[in-house]
């Protein structure tokens, strides 16, 4: 039953990134350009601020929050959490509305321009659902981590788990589903299983376009986040 809800749920989504206009894209890089920006200026300026870690999720639009003000999104969802505990870590949004695995790996060096001490990459749903051959998502995700560690070579890398329904076939679900922790092992990146864990396809949990989660929803795929991330970071510190 699980996986009925589920499928109407990813079909959606891949029609809503499709449908998105290139002025809504444009628009969405300017905003997600002036964060990264602003977030430099912050961390270069303040003298109080110079031990402040910088963690850059890096993902599409369940990382971008659409449908949503971006503070009701996992990402500031995470900034509440760390900072309730008094941690010294900014959260920068980097999500993009339709992004593929393929955009994003030629848009990662402009938003690298600063320090990152925890990069989160939760891309790869749009090409799952576009039916992009594995193997190509696999090249994909594997040259943003490399990008990522050839500039910030002490980041901890954080890999998000993403699933498609079997509506492309049980061998492309089942080689889709296995790439990230294949990827996770391979890299020596930390794996959150299924970024959408107990959100995807619950309708009382996703707005009206059956999309993308509600406040309440983003609240459990902070959780998801941070069952993994809250490790990461002790361990730095």
């Amino acid at each position: 039953m699980r996986n009925l809800l589920f499928l109407p749920f990813l079909t959606l989504l891949l029609f809503s990134s499709c449908k998105q206009t290139e002025k809504e894209a444009h628009e969405a890089e300017i905003n997600v350009a002036s964060e990264v920006e602003n977030e430099t200026e912050d961390t270069d300026a303040p003298e109080d601020a110079g031990d402040t870690g910088t963690i850059l999720f890096f993902g599409d639009s369940l990382t971008a929050a659409m449908g949503l003000d971006p503070a009701e999104g996992y990402p500031a969802e995470i900034q509440k959490i760390i900072d309730s505990l008094g941690l010294n870590y900014s959260v920068v949004n980097a999500g993009l509305s339709g992004e593929t695995t393929a955009a994003g790996k030629n848009r990662i060096n402009w938003v690298l321009n600063q320090e990152v001490d925890v990069f989160v990459l939760a891309l790869g749903a749009n090409d799952g659902l576009r039916g992009i051959a594995v193997e190509e998502t696999r090249k994909n995700l594997q040259a943003i981590i490399e990008m990522v560690r050839q500039k910030n070579p002490d980041v901890e890398i954080v890999l998000a788990g993403m699933q498609i329904p079997p509506n492309l076939g049980t061998e492309y679900t089942a080689d889709f589903k296995e790439l990230f922790p294949e990827l996770a092992r391979q890299n020596n990146v930390h794996l959150i299983p299924f970024l959408l864990e107990g959100v995807a396809g619950d309708p009382e949990l996703n707005q009206q376009d059956g999309i993308h989660p509600t406040a309440e929803g983003y609240d459990i795929v902070a959780m998801n986040v941070w069952e993994v991330l809250e490790p990461v970071i002790q361990e730095k510190d």
